[in-house]
């Protein structure tokens, strides 16, 4: 906090910030001590207490307060914590802020000035669901499982849905940070395969998973499919594309290449823009380009005016798909899935892989697929037509079938992605030939999950 504090005047901000805190058993604790240290710096705190962590970036609006400072362990087993942190609304920061606060913080270069302030915000949850459901109504009758993995969003996300006139079906939203059915993270697929059965169970229309600190939004359909959230935003920038011709829309490296190829998006103008995986990234980037949205595979969604203000809001992820569904009546989620070009995807796998290791790894094996194309030697059977490096490396085959190695932005893992526009076969071989580069390295160890 007080590191926080010296950052923000050294940044020339108005000393003024909104603070938030997820449900964890040390959440508030750890809040208490954040706030304690940016009062010691002079900011004025403003906390809107237990909250979603787009609670806290609709505050920055709401309030007028230009910072935020949000405790929260996002989708993480209980035991992690962590400040998502920003100065400069809708965005959060990036490696520049975060490396100069790290500089405040081990180096002690505080400015304990003293002269900040304390005030908790009444009321600010109804505050935050007023604003979102004073809209209309849906027109159609629908039925929608909400799944929260007893995280935060169990606290806002049924009654939201229901004020615009979905019936809900709930499922774990009992708050209950032991978390004991699976963590609440809608790319893992323990939770989506409850949600895949309560779905049919319930016989819903689809099924939303949140996270947990409500910034992300996981989908099943109808059939209890389970989408992936890089084909949730093809679909949704298709309907989007269809009211605003022309659209730009940001997606990070993970994300499927249909955002390229689809014939809807090319036949509606689309301007589709691959960039670096994390939510900072992307946010900041549809905000430079002024891109209508940017969608990440991890689920996080930033929708631009006029559909949001450029954050990333689980809630406002679901009333863009519950809308998507409410304009194409005749269409269950299950006909938007297939109505998109077939291609064969893998979960998000992520290998274990030390902090202190993962980046030069990573280094390693840019160098090698490097290599391998300048050899003119085949990933998976064929040549290498294209490697993107933006954010680890893409690497591309001729027939489309693509991988991706990545290090975790937050956990000591490597993240890896595979696809293929051919088979499910061609996307295996893809995983063969991209582990097979990776095992070289003696630091890179079990996956989490595979295909």
């Amino acid at each position: 906090g007080l590191g926080l504090g010296t950052l923000l005047y050294e940044m020339g901000v108005r000393p003024e910030i909104v603070t938030g805190h997820d449900f964890r058993s040390y959440s508030a604790s750890i809040k208490l001590a954040l706030v304690t240290g940016l009062m010691a710096a002079g900011i004025k705190v403003n906390d809107i207490g237990m909250a979603m962590t787009p609670m806290c970036y609709f505050a920055q609006f709401d309030l007028d307060v230009p910072a935020v400072a949000m405790v929260t362990a996002s989708h993480n087993e209980n035991g992690w914590t962590g400040v998502k942190m920003g100065a400069n609304r809708p965005l959060t920061f990036g490696p520049d802020e975060m490396g100069r606060l790290r500089d405040i913080v081990l180096g002690a270069r505080f400015d304990a000035r003293g002269g900040g302030s304390y005030r908790f915000v009444e009321g600010f949850a109804e505050r935050y669901m007023s604003a979102l459901t004073g809209r209309p109504r849906l027109k159609h009758p629908i039925k929608v499982v909400a799944a929260c993995g007893n995280g935060t969003a169990g606290a806002f996300a049924p009654q939201v849905l229901e004020a615009i006139g979905a019936e809900v079906a709930p499922l774990d939203t009992e708050l209950d940070y032991t978390f004991p059915r699976y963590n609440p993270n809608p790319e893992d697929l323990k939770m989506l395969h409850a949600i895949r059965d309560e779905v049919l169970r319930t016989g819903a229309a689809v099924g939303l998973g949140f996270d947990g600190d409500g910034d992300r939004c996981g989908v099943v359909d109808n059939e209890g499919e389970e989408i992936f959230a890089d084909k949730v935003g093809v679909m949704l920038a298709r309907d989007i594309s269809t009211l605003y011709p022309g659209s730009t829309f940001v997606v990070d490296v993970k994300s499927t290449g249909l955002f390229m190829t689809d014939p809807v998006l090319q036949k509606n103008g689309v301007k589709a823009d691959y960039w670096k995986t994390g939510h900072s990234y992307i946010k900041r980037r549809v905000n430079e380009l002024g891109a209508i949205a940017g969608f990440e595979k991890s689920g996080h969604y930033f929708f631009n005016k006029p559909i949001g203000r450029g954050y990333d809001d689980g809630l406002v992820s679901a009333l863009a798909i519950l809308d998507m569904l409410d304009r194409n009546p005749g269409k269950t989620m299950a006909d938007l899935r297939r109505a998109l070009p077939k291609t064969w995807g893998s979960p998000t796998m992520s290998p274990h892989c030390d902090d202190e290791t993962k980046y030069g790894v990573v280094e390693k094996v840019v160098g090698e697929f490097q290599g391998m194309k300048s050899r003119g030697e085949p990933v998976a059977g064929q040549p290498i037509r294209e490697l993107i490096t933006v954010n680890g490396v893409r690497v591309v085959a001729e027939d489309g079938t693509w991988g991706l190695v990545r290090a975790s932005s937050n956990k000591p893992e490597l993240v890896v992605v595979v696809e293929s526009p051919v088979s499910e076969a061609r996307m295996r071989e893809m995983f063969k030939g991209v582990d097979a580069v990776l095992r070289r390295n003696p630091e890179v160890g079990a996956y989490n999950q595979t295909i």
